[in-house]
């Protein structure tokens, strides 16, 4: 039995995205390397011995749960057998996400000289993309008239709309015009017209981390952040913000209020009052 063509397979059947797909092969293909059974031999308790060594050697509750999907997606969407019933999944603690300050990304735009890498950053941040989806934009995305655009097949193969913030109208056509950008032409991409690496801009960041003197660890996903949280500081909506990150449920754009709290910081402590009154 060839393992990971049967989970590729199916997989494409059922209209997995590439990425969770290899993903589900690696998990499975591990667990078998492990477990050293074949697959129909495999009983319950190989499978919760097999999460108990991974919970031992301190996987978190979000490896946890990726190995529960990969399985439970093998055992019973192919192989039809009923493997995981009974197994909870593991909790996965909440984390609130880091983001730049928009004094941070102010100096982090102002150190940026090369003007395709300070266009690539800036539509990054005032949009709220992920690297991928702005990666993986076209010219014909870009609806300037309206000032929107759309990103295609993004996370969970949806389409969206995303902001063009007002001040790259004119930038953004000017690169295209002077490169001769047709229609299914990158926005932005590499010699010979190929896809922009996105290696190269976790260099572009790195470079200006360190010139705008940031002390911060910066990567691309943390200006999605910061574009959520100084959305809501600047007073708008979370329901505003939902549908611009692309987010199914309101309570995965929740986690930005926490982040985006300036009138908390100006309560005043009660230690500061005693005996005032």
């Amino acid at each position: 039995m060839f393992v990971p063509e049967l989970i590729r397979k199916e997989g494409l059947r059922q209209g997995l995205r590439p990425k969770t797909i290899q993903t589900y092969q690696q998990c499975v293909d591990k667990f078998f390397r492990m477990c050293q059974k074949e697959p129909f031999a495999v009983r319950k308790q190989d499978i919760q011995e097999f999460l108990d060594r991974l919970i031992e050697r301190g996987a978190p509750g979000n490896t946890i749960n990726v190995y529960l999907n990969a399985l439970k997606f093998f055992y019973e969407e192919i192989l039809h057998r009923r493997l995981m019933v009974n197994i909870k999944f593991s909790k996965t603690p909440r984390r609130l996400p880091m983001f730049l300050t928009q004094e941070e990304v102010g100096r982090l735009l102002g150190v940026i000289s090369n003007p395709k890498h300070q266009l690539l950053i800036e539509l990054l941040y005032s949009s709220g993309m992920r690297i991928s989806e702005l990666l993986n934009l076209r010219v014909r995305d870009l609806e300037l008239g309206g000032k929107y655009g759309w990103i295609r097949d993004g996370k969970g193969g949806k389409d969206r709309p995303f902001i063009i913030a007002e001040r790259l109208f004119g930038e953004l056509r000017c690169w295209i015009e002077q490169n001769n950008l047709r229609a299914d032409n990158y926005v932005f991409f590499s010699y010979g017209q190929k896809q922009y690496d996105s290696s190269s801009v976790r260099e572009i960041l790195k470079l200006a981390v360190k010139r705008a003197g940031i002390t911060k660890k910066i990567y691309p996903h943390m200006l999605r952040h910061s574009f959520a949280t100084h959305l809501l500081e600047n007073g708008y909506a979370v329901t505003d913000v939902q549908p611009l990150l692309g987010h199914a449920r309101l309570e995965t754009t929740l986690v930005y209020t926490h982040l985006a709290a300036p009138k908390l910081f100006t309560v005043q402590s009660p230690l500061d009052t005693l005996g005032t009154t």
